[in-house]
Parts: structure tokens; C-alpha cells; sequence
């Protein structure tokens, strides 16, 4: 997966950062040629600020098709960067219902109220019964065993999910293997996919990483501008291009996207929960998501 813009650095931190629609398909197109399966989106305002408004990310997503096709998985992102509440987070992905999301679990479950819960219960269920796979963000150790919480009591009721482990805000490439024990370790219920991603200095290692135990990986712009020499990347196609000695090195090869596709399929048909009693959805949005409205 490649992240080509994130939500805080500007062209003042690196000169080719995606912001425009145009630059975004440009960018997707680049390192979906270097061997990106997947797309983390970020959009910005007219003043390029983090934005999620869902018109802006309706316009990306649809240059970006214009420009690769339909093989890349599109992921939006949800991130709150101080600026957003869950409940607006939320109606983001109401809006679009888009083919993939990620979502920090401390962002959209803040705390560990009976409302909070709620709340957050029945929109997994929305997301999980729409079809929307579905990347959980966390962020350390205490996240995951979190997490795992919630699983237990049914808020996140995915039998196979998928989340993102993130290094450099936080947590140290030294926590990544407390991380992994905690992920699949005794608190873990059933399987769990997981993805990393570095900061800046971290992100190859935290690629060789997971590479070598069997992860995922994502890299790009959002979380770091320089190849593993120092020198700054040309752009975000040069960081997936040097993961591909890794991979050789490591005797694996990164998913294409219809095998990502496969194996977000499978996943999806393992982990479809229950309607919560409480769930009040809306029938009209999640029939349009499945006819591809």
C-alpha cells in the first residue's frame, strides 16, 4: 500500500506532495506501476488543509480511476487530526461508502462508555454489511490489547480483521514485537491481518520488518520523504520501488491487487457480525453501496 499524502505535510516539506486531484491520480498511477496494490487517500481543502468532505474524496477517488483503472483497492482515510469528531468521521463514510476505510480505534471509540460503545457497535456492523473493508489503526501495545476488549464485547465483532500497526508515533521499532505477541498472542480471539507502517526513519526497517514475519506493508509520502540513503525521494513510486530487494531477499512477492482483493474477500465473508439489536440503519445508503451506488 502506498500513503502518497497524509494529512499534515505540505509542498513546503517536499515540492511533488499530491494534493490536487490531478496529482493524487499521477501519483496513485506512479506507484501502481512500482507494484502498489492499495491507495491510502487523504484530500485537502482549497487552503490545503486535512479535509473530509465527502465531495473532495468523490473527486480523487474518481481521477484516480480515470487515471489507474479499477485494479488498485482505494482506501479513504477517517483521520481526525484534532479537527474532526467521531460522529463526523463517521457520516464521512455514510456519504461514500467507499470500497475501503481506515479508522483509529481511539479516535472512533474514544472512551469506553455504554454510548460510546454503542455508537460505534452499530456503525462496524453498517460498514461490515455494506462490504467496506475495513483497516483498524493502532498505534501501540495498549491500543491492541484495547482492541481485543472490544472485540471481546462485541464492538468490533470481525472474526478476521485487518489492522495497521504504526511506528514512530509512539511506538519504537523495539515495541513492534510486544506489538505482534499482543496481536496474536493469548488476548486474540481468531486471525488477525496486519499491516505496518514507519515514520520518517522507521518506515524501511519497520517494512523489513514485516516483510520477514509475514505483514503487509505501507509506505509513501504521509509517513516519510527520503530513500534509505538519505536522499530525498524523487517521489512516492521511488519508496515502493525499493522495497522490491526485500521482497526478493525474503522469498516473498507483494499482492497484486486482485489477490489483495481475494484476500480482503475472504475476510469480509468471515467477519459479517450480527445486526446489533440497537442498529438503526439505513436501508436506502447500504442497498446503494451494494449496487455500486
Amino acid at each position: 500500500m502506498v500513503a502518497p499524502n497524509g494529512a499534515r505535510r505540505s509542498k513546503a516539506d517536499h515540492p511533488h506532495l499530491p494534493i490536487t486531484p490531478d496529482e493524487l491520480a499521477e501519483a496513485a498511477a506512479q506507484a501502481v506501476a512500482a507494484g502498489a496494490a492499495a491507495i491510502h487517500l487523504h484530500v485537502r481543502d482549497e487552503e490545503g488543509r486535512h479535509s473530509l468532505d465527502p465531495e473532495r474524496y468523490r473527486m480523487a477517488v474518481s481521477a484516480i480511476r480515470a487515471r489507474v483503472g479499477r485494479d488498485p483497492v482505494i482506501q479513504i482515510s477517517t483521520e481526525s487530526v484534532g479537527l474532526y469528531e467521531p460522529e463526523e468521521q463517521m457520516e464521512l463514510v455514510r456519504s461514500l461508502w467507499p470500497e475501503a476505510v481506515s479508522l483509529a480505534i481511539r479516535e472512533l471509540v474514544p472512551d469506553d462508555t455504554p454510548a460510546a460503545e454503542r455508537r460505534a457497535r452499530v456503525f462496524f456492523w453498517e460498514l461490515a454489511e455494506a462490504g467496506v473493508w475495513t483497516q483498524f489503526i493502532l498505534y501501540d501495545r495498549q491500543d491492541i490489547l484495547r482492541f481485543h476488549a472490544l472485540r471481546e464485547r462485541g464492538v468490533i465483532a470481525a472474526d478476521r480483521p485487518f489492522v495497521l500497526l504504526v511506528l514512530g508515533r509512539g511506538a519504537t521499532l523495539a515495541d513492534l514485537p510486544a506489538m505482534l505477541h499482543a496481536l496474536s498472542g493469548p488476548h486474540a480471539r481468531k486471525t488477525v491481518e496486519w499491516m505496518v507502517c514507519g515514520f520518517d526513519r522507521l518506515e524501511l526497517p519497520a517494512a523489513a520488518t514485516a516483510i520477514a514475519l509475514g505483514g503487509h506493508v505501507r509506505v509513501g509520502f504521509e509517513n516519510n520523504l527520503r530513500l534509505a540513503d538519505g536522499r530525498q525521494a524523487p517521489d512516492n513510486a521511488a519508496l515502493v520501488r525499493q522495497l522490491e530487494p526485500l521482497w526478493r531477499a525474503l522469498g516473498r512477492r507483494p499482492l497484486a491487487p486482485s489477490a489483495l482483493r481475494q484476500c480482503l474477500k475472504a475476510a469480509q465473508l468471515a467477519s459479517l457480525p450480527r445486526r446489533p439489536a440497537e442498529a438503526e440503519k439505513s436501508s436506502a445508503s447500504l442497498e446503494m453501496r451494494k449496487a455500486g451506488g
